[in-house]
């Protein structure tokens, strides 16, 4: 593939077609003042692309595209597919996506199409063929952009079109209709099938539909989103082979599985807006940072959409405070992200994101603080390029699966308020606040560079997981489970004997009965000879080879364990039954990762992030000041490190201010 931006990547989302073309002449003075090198062009273009069926309009496009690279910044030109032309829909009648509740959508909004939709699909694949054969030699362009935040709007359709491609993907998957039978269950409740065609889109009926056939639709849809990408991907690499090609996903989304969509993408790309006002978020927005880099098993993403401070689809919709951008940008660069872009260049004047912030506000006051604080990045970014590239070496991982994901929060469990993303952002947050290093990985990967793996929750275990986490504890690996896991197969369906089912032996534990608890409901446990509170969950837990370690207080379960440890081969896997307070689950992964030899690349006082990459020779450790305070950090006496911010050595010591970064190389 081939590299045209050397340095980190740096710029936004780009609509010159909005503005007159004097104004483009100003758009480059600007971009070249703050640093940018970078931008995305065209995502939103269709329209002014394809006024009519077949008929194409691209002087403005050649014109644009010719100015920025005569002004060296190049291009992640965009295939213009994620908003259809309004004479499209109205021209072809199976475009249009369905509601669950059965209602016909309108479009005069974005991504109002059936992902599949057969005239959808033509339209897409001759805009691209036809964009892709047009630029294919310009020498601004260095990454296709394909389509626009997949799922964002329409994630799931239920027309007759996607009614009948569903049944065309059971049978690839089932082949024959008594094994689909078998697989959903379907002589519960009369639901037995004897024809394909018998089988609907689970539309909106009486009350609790199949949740294996949800379920099944689910990943229907997620294959559906992916296929749109994979078809504009194969054009445009037909084309432009040494072209990189992206498309820009949205924290854990959980309508597509990630992990499947990036073996396709030569680069993660990642939209992030994380609440400014929330004062939580700094510690669990991190966790999207570190799936996007475990999509592709370790290599750097590009943040392509955040803002420069404020949103326009929030109740309200908070400023972000000075230097908290910069500090949520550097966040990004320390997990693992290789470029820092912007929704977008120039703030729209009309439309439903006009009051988005943008890198250029409305009042386009070069001394204003957003524009101010764009350049001040811009500048410190140019001088990070050796930063490009360079890796993660963390010894933790968080395990993490959209099929549990979708299956865990299927109508019909034993509690409503047991959310998948809550209890990966429970364990998350407690290995942020310790400063452990962590990548976040498929149930398939191969854990043997690990030396604790977290599984939040496996209430599915798919073929294949419960040998890779046994070899994983026998080898030396230490593994850590919560509630509610080793319940399902593949397919929805009930384990028989007794929970945590394939994951028994590895835990050494059986649990006789699940006792959700309500949400004003606590627990009181017993751990390390100190009283916790325990919240949503518990469990009657019987020991088989496994030790108590900690033991509920409470009601019937008064005396019974609440967390366990089981020795496995050469490693150990524990059970915690419940969700604990932040304190106990702290205090239990610290001991563990004490244990394992496993700490921080500095000694840091509270509110201090330590991130680390790594290229051959250097170590760069990152060092955020979330705190409201001056933070004094020492270093280590006999080691000398290069502040790559400010361009100097610096030893003994130094102080961060409140939302500061030092980057240190040594």
């Amino acid at each position: 593939m081939k590299e045209k931006v050397t340095g980190i990547y740096y710029g936004g989302d780009y609509n010159p077609e909005q503005w007159s073309e004097d104004v483009w002449q100003e758009d480059m003075r600007l971009m070249k003042k703050a640093g940018v090198n970078f931008i995305s062009l065209g995502i939103f273009s269709w329209a002014l692309l394809e006024p009519k069926e077949g008929i194409y309009v691209f002087d403005w496009l050649d014109r644009i595209l010719d100015l920025l690279y005569e002004n060296g910044i190049r291009v992640n030109l965009a295939t213009a597919t994620a908003a259809q032309p309004a004479w499209m829909t109205c021209k072809y009648d199976d475009i249009l996506p369905v509601s669950k509740d059965g209602l016909k959508l309108s479009y005069a909004s974005r991504q109002s199409y059936c992902p599949n939709s057969p005239s959808y699909k033509k339209g897409v694949e001759r805009l691209v063929r036809t964009i892709a054969t047009r630029y294919k030699d310009h020498p601004a362009l260095s990454m296709w952009h394909i389509n626009n935040e997949f799922g964002c709007h329409t994630s799931e359709c239920y027309c007759d079109t996607c009614a009948h491609a569903f049944r065309e993907w059971l049978k690839t998957k089932y082949v024959t209709l008594d094994k689909l039978n078998m697989a959903w269950g379907t002589k519960f409740w009369s639901q037995y099938y004897y024809s394909w065609e018998e089988i609907c889109a689970p539309k909106t009926s009486t009350t609790f539909i199949n949740p294996s056939m949800v379920l099944d639709y689910k990943r229907f849809m997620s294959d559906s989103l992916i296929n749109l990408y994979l078809a504009e991907k194969k054009i445009v690499n037909e084309i432009t082979p040494d072209i990189p090609v992206t498309t820009n996903l949205m924290d854990a989304f959980k309508p597509i599985d990630y992990f499947k969509l990036a073996k396709d993408m030569d680069i993660v790309a990642l939209d992030s807006y994380p609440d400014p006002s929330n004062p939580n978020s700094y510690h669990t927005t991190p966790l999207q940072y570190d799936l996007m880099r475990g999509l592709k098993n370790g290599k750097p993403f590009i943040l392509m959409e955040q803002a420069i401070s404020h949103v326009n689809w929030r109740p309200v919709n908070a400023a972000k405070k000075p230097d908290q951008m910069r500090l949520i940008s550097y966040q990004t660069i320390a997990r693992g992200g290789d470029g820092i872009m912007f929704f977008q260049w120039r703030q729209a004047q009309r439309g439903s994101e006009k009051f988005h912030s943008s890198m250029v506000s409305h009042n386009a006051d070069e001394n204003a603080r957003g524009f101010r604080e764009v350049c001040k990045l811009g500048h410190e970014l140019s001088l990070l390029s050796e930063l490009k590239g360079t890796s993660s070496r963390n010894k933790a991982a968080l395990v993490f699966d959209f099929d549990n994901w979708w299956a865990l929060e299927g109508e019909g469990k034993p509690s409503s308020l047991t959310t998948y993303m809550s209890l990966m952002e429970k364990y998350y947050t407690a290995l942020f606040n310790l400063n452990i290093g962590v990548d976040v990985v498929p149930t398939d990967t191969d854990l043997s560079q690990y030396d604790i793996v977290i599984a939040p929750n496996l209430y599915m275990i798919k073929p294949g997981t419960k040998e890779i986490l046994e070899n994983f504890v026998h080898s030396g690996g230490t593994f850590i489970c919560s509630f509610f896991s080793g319940i399902v197969d593949e397919n929805d369906g009930a384990v028989y004997g007794a929970y945590p089912g394939p994951l028994s032996n590895l835990l050494g534990i059986y649990v006789e009965e699940v006792s959700p608890l309500n949400a004003d409901e606590t627990y009181n446990i017993s751990y390390d000879e100190s009283p916790y509170n325990c919240t949503l969950w518990s469990e009657k837990v019987h020991l088989k080879e496994a030790s108590s370690i900690g033991h509920y207080e409470s009601d019937f379960l008064k005396n019974s364990p609440a967390l366990t440890v089981n020795s496995f081969g050469s490693g150990k896997a524990y059970y915690v039954s419940t969700l604990p307070e932040d304190s106990l689950l702290e205090k239990l992964l610290s001991q563990i990762a004490n244990e394992k030899g496993i700490s921080q690349a500095l000694s840091v006082p509270k509110g201090i992030e330590v991130v680390c990459r790594y290229s051959d020779l250097k170590q760069y450790i990152f060092l955020l000041n979330h705190s409201l305070e001056d933070q004094f950090i020492k270093l280590p006496d006999s080691m000398t490190y290069f502040d790559m911010l400010e361009q100097k050595t610096v030893s003994q010591g130094l102080t961060l201010s409140p939302k500061d970064v030092k980057i240190l190389k040594c």
